[in-house]
């Protein structure tokens, strides 16, 4: 495993045959992480995180940064800007489900907000 914390690491090219993080994984990657939740939506086990901001012209900078990050990585997440907010959540496609890549890119968008 990488000694490096989550937001030094870069993003590794994903195929379809790459595995899943396990539960101790995630459970152990997740702690660099405490702010983002795990969910299933549609039976894909994804990242989700909801941002804070003073208005939309605040959430609409951020989620800019985001996909200037995403775009640099060649990894995406969905996004929900609304007044005051950016939900961001991370998955990996090719898999239907959590990777390594979306703990990564979940810790390299907390620091996007610092």
């Amino acid at each position: 495993m990488n000694t490096q914390t989550l937001n030094q690491q870069q993003c590794d090219a994903c195929r379809a045959d790459a595995p899943r993080v396990t539960e101790q994984e995630a459970n152990e990657l997740q702690q660099q992480i405490p702010d983002w939740e795990r969910v299933e939506l549609d039976g894909v086990l994804q990242l989700r995180r909801v941002f804070r901001m003073k208005d939309f012209v605040e959430a609409l900078a951020f989620a800019n940064r985001v996909g200037e990050l995403a775009e640099q990585q060649g990894h995406h997440p969905a996004l929900l800007v609304e007044y005051g907010q950016v939900t961001v959540r991370w998955w990996t496609h090719k898999i239907g489900g959590l990777h390594r890549n979306d703990f990564i890119m979940a810790a390299r968008t907390d620091q996007l907000q610092q």
